[in-house]
């Protein structure tokens, strides 16, 4: 029962990080994003020195907010690094459904946003340099679409979610199930926070069978297509949603499995919200990124 009221309070406040993260913000710009006549909503942090600069593409948690990731925009673009992020199809302002193939398609336009010629001139974005990384839903999101594109060479995960263990552990655990039932079903109700289409929620996810026609949202499967890649996993020792020992540490050792040497790992004392270690968590991204350049 502990973790099943500890899943729950997650889930009360990704609602109210949805609503509270202005006050963080540095007046990022509005952009919109087209995915097949589809249009995403999303932020722009975009350093304002003269020059070229790197630019991440940072992935929203589920159903993620507005506005930006745990602060990690906001900061890094004082130190020169742009930060492109935005909300999934059908959640919040963006347009379309929710599901997990949406959701790797809006990655790819996402990537195409910042390829156009128009935008690589506003945002003075170094195309040479462009790197993907993710939190929560996200985290998992962006390795599943690194493993599929082998042109991305650098990627961060922040408590990213392995779906493919996550399914299995829904579809053993009872209580569990129930649980992810429950809250999925509410959010059912708020259509003004994610508007669900076929294989979206979690009992979908497992009736469809979407991780066995996409073996790549299994994380762990993924390892030996990550191989050519820079990888930083963060993670939380007390986070009970994504946890080192059955989500994080089993990649990680999967990833050394492949003698993949540019892998780091970093574990914080913090939970599924990283609110106390905020500024480490943006300084080692951000160290991360320079280290690597």
């Amino acid at each position: 029962m502990k973790q099943s009221f500890i899943l729950f309070s997650t889930y009360l406040l990704f609602l109210s990080l949805a609503s509270h993260s202005r006050s963080q913000e540095l007046n990022p710009y509005d952009v919109t994003i087209n995915r097949d006549s589809i249009i995403l909503k999303g932020k722009f942090y975009a350093a304002e020195e003269e020059g070229l600069y790197t630019t991440v593409i940072l992935l929203q948690g589920f159903p993620g907010g507005e506005n930006d990731v745990l602060g990690i925009g906001s900061r890094i673009v004082q130190e020169g690094i742009n930060v492109l992020t935005f909300n999934y199809s059908g959640t919040h302002k963006s347009e379309g459904e929710f599901n997990f193939d949406n959701s790797q398609k809006d990655i790819e336009a996402a990537f195409a946003f910042i390829h156009k010629p128009e935008n690589i001139l506003k945002y003075k974005i170094d195309t040479t340099r462009i790197i993907l990384g993710g939190y929560s839903f996200g985290g998992g999101m962006a390795l599943t679409y690194a493993a599929n594109h082998p042109e991305i060479k650098e990627v961060f995960s922040i408590s990213g979610n392995d779906h493919g263990a996550a399914v299995r552990q829904y579809e053993q655990d009872p209580e569990r199930k129930k649980l992810l039932d429950d809250i999925f079903d509410e959010l059912k109700t708020r259509k003004d926070i994610v508007r669900f289409g076929p294989g979206g929620t979690v009992k979908e996810i497992s009736e469809m069978k979407i991780v066995e026609s996409n073996p790549t949202y299994d994380l762990q499967y993924c390892a030996p297509l990550l191989t050519n890649k820079n990888i930083l996993l963060i993670g939380g020792w007390e986070d009970a949603n994504v946890t080192i020992e059955d989500r994080l540490l089993p990649l990680y050792r999967a990833l050394k499995n492949e003698k993949i040497d540019n892998v780091e790992f970093i574990v914080y004392h913090t939970d599924h919200s990283f609110s106390n270690v905020r500024d480490e968590l943006a300084n080692t991204i951000y160290t991360w990124i320079v280290i690597k350049d």
